[in-house]
C-alpha cells in the first residue's frame, strides 16, 4: 500500500472510529434515560399501598337494647356521672299500622268533559265560604278552599283562573248556601275514577251517597261522616309524609276479603303528567295507601343508672332514678353487623384491588418494554466495542505501514 492509500486509509478508519464513539455515547445516553425511567417505575411500585379487605369485626359493635310495650329501644351513647350515674342516649323503634306508604304505580286516563254537557251538581250546605289558604300556585294564582259556616272543608285547593273557580278537574261557582260543581277533567284507574279528598261527598236528602262511586254507594250516612273524618285525617298524614299537596282518591275491594282499601294520587302528579292523544299517562303515576311502616324517635340525654354482672356486661338499666317516674328495663345485649356498610366496603375493596393489579400490570410491562430496549441497546454497544476494536487494529497496522513508507522515502532522499 502506498502513502497516500495509507494515509486515506487512516483517515477512513478514523472517521469511522469517530462515528463509533459517538453511537456508543449516544446509546449510553438512552441506556441511562432507561435507567431513570426504571428507576422512576420502581418506585412507583414502592410507594403503593396494598389493598387490605374490610374486618367484619371494623363493622360491628355491640348494641345495648330494651323492649318499653311496643317500643323497641336501642341505647346509642352513654356518657358517665361523677356520681355513678349515667347521661344516655336511646333510639325508640316501633310499628306504625297507619302510615302513607308507597302502593306502586299505574297508568292514568284522563278525560276531558264537554264543555256543554249537562254534568251540574248542586249541594246545600250550612252557608258557603269561600276561604284563602294563605298559599299559591305555581302560576302566583291564590289557593282558596270551600268551608262551610263551621270551617268544614268542603272543596280543596281551588285557583281562580280565567275568571273561573277551578281545582283543576272541575268549576265551581256558589252563593248563599249552594255550590255547584261542573266537572271539566275526569282521571281513571282502568274503569275507576278517582275522587278529591277533602271535599264532602255528594249526598241525597237522606244523607246517603248520590253518585255512582261503586264503594260510597256501600256506605250508609253515619258510615259516610265517618269516611270524611278518615280522609281529613289522612290527608294530613299524606301531607306530612309526602309533602303538602292536593290528592285524589279510589277505592280498591279485595275480591277474597271483600274490605276495601283507599289508593291515594297526587293532583299535581296527576295534572302536569304527559298524556297521549288517546288521554293515557306516557308514564306510571305513583300511588299511596295507608299501611305499616317503621317509625324511629330518638330520645337524648336521659338520666339513667346501668346495672352490670360480673363480666361488666350491662343487664339492666333505670331511667330518671330517685324520682316518681323511676322505670327499671331489662337489658339485651347483642351484636350488630352493619352489613351494608361492609358490604360497600368489601366492594371498595374489589374495586381497588383491581386497579392495583391493573397498576401492577401495566408498570410491569413498561418495565419489561425498558428492559427489552436496554437488551437492545447493549448487544448494540457490544457490537460497537468489538467494531471499534477492529478499527484500533487496523489502524495500528495502517499507522506502521506509513511510518515505514515514511521511513523509506527518508532513506531514498538521504
Amino acid at each position: 500500500m502506498g502513502m497516500a492509500a495509507s494515509q486515506a486509509r487512516f483517515l477512513g478508519l478514523t472517521a469511522r472510529k469517530t462515528n463509533v464513539e459517538y453511537e456508543g455515547q449516544q446509546i449510553n445516553q438512552q441506556r441511562t434515560t432507561l435507567s431513570n425511567q426504571s428507576a422512576n417505575y420502581y418506585n412507583q411500585l414502592l410507594g403503593m399501598s396494598v389493598p387490605v379487605p374490610p374486618s367484619v369485626a371494623d363493622y360491628t359493635k355491640t348494641v345495648y337494647t330494651f323492649e318499653d310495650g311496643s317500643l323497641s329501644n336501642s341505647i346509642s351513647s352513654m356518657i358517665a356521672q361523677s356520681n355513678g350515674e349515667y347521661l344516655i342516649s336511646y333510639t325508640s323503634s316501633w310499628v306504625d299500622d297507619f302510615a302513607a306508604v308507597s302502593a306502586g304505580s299505574s297508568i292514568v286516563t284522563r278525560d276531558k268533559v264537554d264543555a256543554d254537557k249537562n254534568n251540574e251538581v248542586t249541594n246545600t250546605y250550612n252557608n258557603v265560604v269561600k276561604k284563602d289558604t294563605g298559599k299559591k300556585d305555581d302560576e302566583g294564582n291564590t289557593i282558596y278552599n270551600f268551608t262551610d259556616a263551621n270551617g268544614n272543608v268542603i272543596v280543596a285547593g281551588v285557583v281562580e283562573k280565567d275568571g273561573k273557580l277551578t281545582d283543576g278537574t272541575s268549576n265551581f261557582t256558589y252563593s248563599g248556601n249552594t255550590l255547584t260543581e261542573k266537572t271539566t277533567v275526569n282521571y281513571n284507574i282502568g274503569a275507576k275514577g278517582l275522587r278529591p279528598m277533602g271535599a264532602s261527598i255528594p249526598r241525597a236528602a237522606d244523607g246517603t251517597y248520590s253518585g255512582n262511586d261503586e264503594y260510597l254507594k256501600t256506605l250508609s250516612k253515619d258510615q259516610l261522616d265517618k269516611l270524611e273524618k278518615e280522609e281529613a285525617e289522612q290527608i294530613k298524614i299524606l301531607n306530612a309524609q309526602y309533602g303538602d299537596s292536593t290528592w285524589m282518591v279510589r277505592y280498591v275491594q279485595n275480591t277474597s276479603t271483600g274490605t276495601w282499601s283507599p289508593y291515594f294520587y297526587k293532583k299535581e302528579v296527576l295534572d302536569n303528567a304527559i298524556y297521549s292523544d288517546t288521554g293515557s299517562s306516557q308514564s306510571n303515576i305513583p300511588a299511596y295507601t295507608i299501611g305499616s311502616a317503621q317509625k324511629t324517635e330518638e330520645v337524648k340525654g336521659v338520666t339513667a343508672r346501668l346495672e352490670q354482672d360480673a363480666s361488666g356486661r350491662i343487664i339492666n338499666v333505670t331511667l330518671n332514678p330517685g324520682s316518681d317516674d323511676e322505670v327499671t328495663y331489662a337489658v339485651t345485649t347483642n351484636t350488630l353487623t352493619d352489613q351494608a356498610k361492609y358490604d360497600d366496603a368489601m366492594n371498595q375493596y374489589e374495586y381497588d384491588k383491581y386497579q392495583y393489579d391493573q397498576s401492577i400490570q401495566e408498570i410491569n410491562a413498561k418495565i419489561e418494554i425498558i428492559q427489552s430496549e436496554d437488551k437492545n441497546l447493549e448487544l448494540r454497544l457490544k457490537q460497537l466495542d468489538t467494531e471499534q476494536d477492529a478499527i484500533s487494529t487496523e489502524m495500528d497496522a495502517v499507522q506502521k505501514v506509513i511510518e515505514k513508507n515514511t521511513e523509506s522515502t527518508f532513506k531514498t532522499f538521504g
